[in-house]
Parts: structure tokens; sequence; C-alpha cells
């Protein structure tokens, strides 16, 4: 088994929030939406299944943690949560803060448009809120 790292399509779509327990959290770079990736740390997984049963419990705990941060850091409308990894086969999954006002509501935000970067000094605001929200709900 080869040691984790995360996929170069997701790490060139997104950046470094903070580490939970099992998973990276990263955001995705498109500023059109406040959007999540949890990448478990280990390495040759595709599907939730794949992991031991502790650590899908765990997910799914990372999971509630990534929303209720959203929800709270973005006041938003709804969450959509998806893991779905048909481009990128590694286990990632999509924690995304959706609003009424969004680009692509009420549909998925997949195929929606063109993608928007966030500019760079909002971009660390965000992640800074998001990393300190996260340390205060894994706490």
């Amino acid at each position: 088994m080869s040691s984790f790292q995360t996929d170069p399509r997701l790490a060139g779509d997104s950046v470094p929030v903070c580490d939970l327990a099992l998973c990276t959290v990263r955001l995705m770079r498109d500023g059109r939406f406040d959007w999540l990736l949890l990448v478990p740390r280990q390495a040759d997984l595709v599907e939730i299944v794949d992991l031991g049963e502790s650590d899908q419990l765990l997910l799914m705990q990372e999971i509630a943690i990534a929303s209720r941060v959203l929800k709270a850091e973005t006041d938003c409308d709804k969450l959509n949560v998806g893991a779905l990894g048909n481009i990128v086969s590694q286990l990632h999954v999509h924690v995304i803060a959706r609003r009424k006002d969004d680009p692509a509501w009420p549909g998925p935000v997949w195929g929606a448009g063109q993608a928007v970067a966030r500019p760079e000094a909002e971009r660390e605001k965000l992640v800074s809120r998001l990393a300190a929200a996260f340390a205060r709900e894994s706490g």
C-alpha cells in the first residue's frame, strides 16, 4: 500500500484549510460557492466502504462537523453533501453551502458555468475563519 497523497486535480482545484482526525479539509478555489472537500488521509481509497468501519463512522462525524462549520460561517440556505468520484476516483466528500441566489441554484454545482477564482485576500480570510471554526467545533 502506498502512502497518502492528495490527488493532483483535487490539490490544484482547492487550498488547504485544516486537518481533522481522519480527513484533510480543503476549500475549492471556485469563488462562486463556499465548497469544502474532505479527503481521508489514507492511501488507495475509492469508496466509503473502503474505509474500516470505525473510520466510516469518523468520516460521517467529520462531514457533520464540516456541515455545521459551513452553515455557521456562510449562513447558507441549504447544504449539499456528496461523494461522487466519477472524475477523481480518490475518495473525497463535497460539502457545499448553497444559496437560492447562487449561479447554479437549484441544480447541482457540477458543470454550472465556468469557475471564478476567489480573490486571494478574500480566500485567505475565509480559510482563516473556517480553520478557526473547525478548531472550535472539533476541539
